[in-house]
């Protein structure tokens, strides 16, 4: 789905633009990576649209004493100011030899002055095309067991899609668990059975809902259920994760935009839309920071950085509770 940028150097101004958030966000990486590869002197510069002032790409694309390379990226690119904008595009025409800009912007009308400019001056574009149908997400699945060198057969595939869901992050974490749980070179649908039964009755999303409501009782009570009962924990860290991501989106959409508009702007169906800003009423930005790095660690502590990921679960819920301001 994304272009294989091993062992090429990365063009001067890289242009992302889809809101399939995880495609986006490894299309990046990848940029990134491969100016490391080129340069493993190089020095990251990652900066989100809304906080990047007039005459900062300047300063951070400035020619070093010392020759070393960098690389910036600018996320979220739709929010940049109008001047900012003017400035990125003048410096697209003749970008600096010794700096990789990367800019990430989801599409849309917002920022399309941008998204023109940059493309008129020779940018590289990469297309990331929205995920909808089921035999795309089927394909996704199989790409990521080839990306850990593993198959998966017909019906797990299936069955791996029916047991998680449509979202990629969930289905990317699901597929990571089980190519590192299981030896099986091809993965079957008993595998994938052990690994998710009992998600139709509890599932991370669940777990997610009743802590971004305040629920903890119940959120702690289904967190234990899920793990009782074979869901793995980095599936949970994932639904927490979305769960946030999707407060942060349309609480921070315009608010002149409703319904249609609304949706998609923020890239969700209605029904969630409407769910979504129930669930925002006592949030506000800083609870919802603190939220976010609390998920962001257990992500680490599930994935080998600690020794319990219950225990980082459990604590990572109790945390986003106590971080909505509101009861």
């Amino acid at each position: 789905m994304l272009p294989d940028m091993a062992g090429t150097d990365p063009a001067l101004v890289t242009l992302v633009v889809g809101d399939e958030e995880l495609l986006a966000e490894r299309a990046v990486s990848g940029v990134v990576a491969a100016a490391r590869a080129a340069d493993a002197g190089s020095e990251v510069h990652d900066l989100m649209g809304g906080k990047v002032a007039v005459g900062e790409l300047t300063q951070l694309t400035s020619p070093s004493l010392f020759g070393d390379r960098s690389v910036v990226v600018i996320r979220s690119a739709q929010d940049l100011g109008k001047d900012v904008i003017t400035e990125i595009v003048t410096y697209a025409k003749q970008p600096s030899d010794d700096t990789v800009l990367i800019l990430a912007h989801p599409g849309g009308v917002k920022g399309k002055a941008l998204v023109d400019g940059v493309k008129k001056a020779g940018a590289k574009v990469i297309t990331i095309n929205k995920v909808t149908k089921a035999g795309e997400r089927l394909d996704f699945i199989k790409g990521e067991f080839k990306r850990t060198g593993r198959n998966i057969a017909g019906d797990a595939v299936q069955a791996l899609l029916d047991a998680v869901g449509n979202d990629l992050r969930e289905l990317a974490a699901a597929c990571s668990q089980l190519a590192f749980d299981t030896e099986e070179k091809t993965i079957s649908a008993a595998a994938v059975a052990r690994y998710h039964k009992g998600r139709a009755e509890v599932t991370g999303f669940n777990v997610a809902d009743s802590a971004i409501e305040g629920r903890l009782a119940d959120a702690l009570e289904q967190l234990r259920w899920a793990l009782g009962t074979g869901v793995a924990p980095v599936l949970l860290v994932s639904a927490l994760a979305g769960g946030l991501r999707s407060l942060a989106k349309v609480g921070s959409a315009p608010r002149n935009l409703r319904g249609g508009q609304l949706a998609g702007h923020v890239g969700m169906p209605p029904w969630k839309v409407d769910r979504v800003k129930r669930q925002l009423n006592g949030w506000g930005p800083e609870g919802l920071s603190k939220a976010i790095q609390a998920v962001a660690g257990a992500d680490e502590q599930v994935k080998g950085g600690g020794a319990d990921p219950a225990y980082a679960l459990e604590h990572t819920v109790q945390v986003i509770v106590a971080n909505r301001t509101g009861r």
